[in-house]
């Protein structure tokens, strides 16, 4: 099953010593689901600073893992009450960062779904930020998002 779906993301992120960021996207995207597993891919805009990049976000159990590929490339991983570690690619460098779920909740169908991730950014074992994805996925009812 692969369909063409609408992805509404919501991404809050605090770092040490700023205000709160919090970016709000509406995008075209892609739902594949292979087994039991899901894919979901969407291209980022210019609002999250990442144009150029692919991020396709691989839903396999308990385990959520996030893709991008383009002049950012990265892999992390998510897993409620668990630490990875994972290389995060920029045009300046590249650094290994922790990842800390707090909560992860990835509820996906062939008609969408919902994902919220929780979690924590550790650079060089010293906590950098808190992130909190909230993801809802529906079905592309024929319309084009582009104006």
């Amino acid at each position: 099953m692969e369909k063409d779906v609408v992805i509404s993301i919501k991404g809050i992120q605090k770092y040490e010593d700023a205000d709160l960021d919090v970016i709000e996207l509406v995008t075209e995207g892609r739902l594949a689901r292979v087994g039991e597993s899901y894919t979901l891919s969407y291209q980022e805009s210019e609002l999250t600073g990442l144009e150029g990049t692919l991020t396709t976000i691989q839903v396999e159990g308990e385990q959520v893992t996030l893709m991008r590929v383009g002049e950012f490339t990265s892999q992390m991983v998510f897993q409620e009450g668990r630490r990875h570690l994972s290389m995060y690619n920029t045009p300046y460098g590249a650094m290994a960062i922790g990842v800390n779920t707090r909560h992860l909740l990835a509820d996906l169908t062939d008609q969408g779904g919902d994902i919220e991730i929780d979690y924590a950014i550790e650079i060089d074992h010293a906590l950098a930020g808190r992130n909190v994805f909230q993801i809802k996925v529906s079905e592309n009812q024929g319309g084009s998002l582009t104006m």
